[in-house]
C-alpha cells in the first residue's frame, strides 16, 4: 500500500486510501468555498493542485455530475500527488490544516429520503409500540421502507439543532397540545450521495448503484418522537422528523470502500427480481454514539437488511428521477445485542430505562444543551481502518413561538 508524504498520525480517520471531499474555505477568506480533498491533518486545495474550475465551488454537484470515470481520474491524480515525494514541493502551498478552515455543507441538496432498513431497529420499535401484535408491517420484508424529508434541513456537522415544536399528546386518553418536543431522539445513519443523474420514467436497476451514487456521509436524523407518534397514522414521518438532518463534512468516496462490502444477511423470502442482488452491497461499517462525552452504543452497519443499492433500485422503480446531489439514508443502524442500538428510544425502551452516564445524570431522551457525536470507520478484509470523520449536533433551546396578532 503506497504511504503519502503528508505526515499521517497514527489512527487517523483521513489516509492515503480514504481521500474523503469536502467544501472549504481557507482561513482568513471566509467566502472563499472551494472542493479539497482530506489528508491526516490537513486538506488539499484541488483547484490549486489540479487546476480544475469545477473544484472553485460551494459543493461538490458539479464534480460528482462528472461520473464515475472522472470520479476514478481524479482519486488517481491525488493520489499520485501525495504519494510521490517530488510532488511534494509543488503541492504543500495547496494545504491547508484542517483545524484552520471552515467546512460547510459539502453537496447542494436536491432532493432527500431516509429508509429503515434494519430489521432490528424495525423489531424493536415494533415491540415497543405493537406488543400484542407483529413487530414487522407485512411489507417490510419485501421492500425498504422510507419517507421523503425536506432538503433544506440538512445541515452541516456542527451546527446546533433547535428544539422542535409541535403537536404532541402526552397520554393516549389526552387531547393534544402544542409545544417543545419532550422526546427528542437521536438516529445513528449512513447517508448515501447521489452524482449521476437518471431519467424521469427510467428506473435505476441494483447493479447500476455504482453508476450513480458517488459517496457517503454520517448522517443523524434527529427524530421528535412524541410529534412523530401523534403524526404518522396514516401517512408516515413529517414534522417530527423536517426540522434537522446532521451530515458529516466529509464524503467518503464509493470507490474507497470497496474492501468493506460483505453481503447483507439472507433475505427471506427472496427479493422479488427487481430488487435482487448479483454481487453484495452490504457494507462492514462500525459505528459509534457519544452524548455528552460518553459512548452509549456500537451499531453495525453490516447487520443491516436492505442495501444501499436496494435502497436506490426500489426508490425508483417507479420512475422517479434521481438529481445530482440527491441524498438518501439508511435508517436508524441497530444490532441484536445490548449496546447496539442507534436511538435512545431503543436504548432506553421508550424512556422506560433512563441511560446513566458519568456524571450522575441520567437521560431517556435528549436535554437542551446535550451534544451528540457519531463516528465510525470501515473494515477492509487486511484489517485496514478507514475513518468516516464525525458528525456533531448540541441541543439549542426552543425558539419562542410568536403570539397570535
Amino acid at each position: 500500500m503506497k504511504a503519502s508524504w503528508v505526515p499521517v498520525p497514527p489512527g487517523s480517520d483521513f489516509t492515503l486510501a480514504n481521500l474523503p471531499y469536502g467544501v472549504f474555505a481557507p482561513a482568513g477568506t471566509p467566502q472563499a468555498w472551494r472542493v479539497g480533498v482530506a489528508i491526516g491533518k490537513h486538506v488539499l486545495d484541488l483547484a490549486g493542485a489540479l487546476g480544475a474550475e469545477v473544484f472553485t465551488a460551494p459543493s461538490l454537484n458539479a464534480f460528482m455530475a462528472g461520473g464515475p470515470s472522472v470520479w476514478a481520474d481524479t482519486r488517481e491524480q491525488v493520489t499520485e500527488l501525495l504519494s510521490e515525494p517530488r510532488s511534494a514541493r509543488a503541492v504543500r502551498a495547496h494545504l491547508h490544516p484542517i483545524a484552520d478552515v471552515r467546512l460547510r455543507l459539502p453537496i447542494e441538496v436536491a432532493d432527500y429520503a431516509d429508509f429503515y432498513a434494519s430489521e432490528h431497529h424495525a423489531r424493536n420499535l415494533g415491540r415497543l409500540f405493537r406488543p400484542d401484535g407483529p413487530s414487522l408491517p407485512a411489507n417490510w420484508k419485501h421492500l425498504p421502507v422510507g419517507y421523503h424529508g425536506r432538503a433544506g434541513t440538512v445541515i452541516v456537522s456542527g451546527t446546533p439543532v433547535v428544539r422542535p415544536t409541535g403537536q404532541r399528546r402526552t397520554a393516549p386518553d389526552a387531547a393534544p397540545s402544542f409545544g417543545p418536543s419532550l422526546r427528542l431522539d437521536v438516529e445513528v445513519e449512513i447517508g448515501f450521495v447521489v452524482g449521476v443523474p437518471s431519467a424521469l420514467g427510467t428506473p435505476v436497476a441494483v447493479g447500476d448503484f455504482a453508476q450513480h451514487v458517488f459517496g457517503v456521509v454520517l448522517l443523524n436524523d434527529w427524530s421528535a418522537r412524541d410529534i412523530q407518534s401523534w403524526e404518522y397514522v396514516p401517512l408516515g414521518p413529517f414534522l417530527g422528523k423536517s426540522f434537522a438532518t446532521s451530515i458529516s463534512p466529509w464524503v467518503v468516496p464509493l470507490s474507497a470502500l470497496d474492501g468493506a462490502r460483505v453481503s447483507t444477511p439472507i433475505q427471506e423470502p427472496p427479493p422479488l427480481p427487481n430488487l435482487a442482488e448479483s454481487e453484495p452491497w452490504g457494507l462492514d461499517l462500525r459505528l459509534q454514539l457519544e452524548l455528552n462525552g460518553q459512548i452509549v452504543s456500537r451499531p453495525p452497519y453490516a447487520q443491516m437488511y436492505w442495501s444501499p443499492a436496494q435502497m436506490l433500485a426500489h426508490m425508483t422503480s417507479n420512475g422517479a428521477s434521481l438529481r445530482t446531489g440527491d441524498l438518501f439514508a439508511s435508517g436508524t443502524v441497530s444490532g441484536p445485542d445490548p449496546g447496539t442500538s442507534g436511538s435512545l428510544i431503543e436504548l432506553t425502551r421508550a424512556g422506560t430505562e433512563p441511560l446513566t452516564l458519568p456524571d450522575g445524570t441520567s437521560r431517556s431522551y435528549l436535554l437542551d444543551g446535550d451534544t451528540v457525536r457519531i463516528t465510525g470507520a470501515a473494515c477492509s478484509p487486511d484489517g485496514a481502518r478507514l475513518g468516516l470523520g464525525e458528525v456533531i449536533g448540541r441541543i439549542a433551546p426552543p425558539i419562542a413561538s410568536v403570539p397570535p396578532k
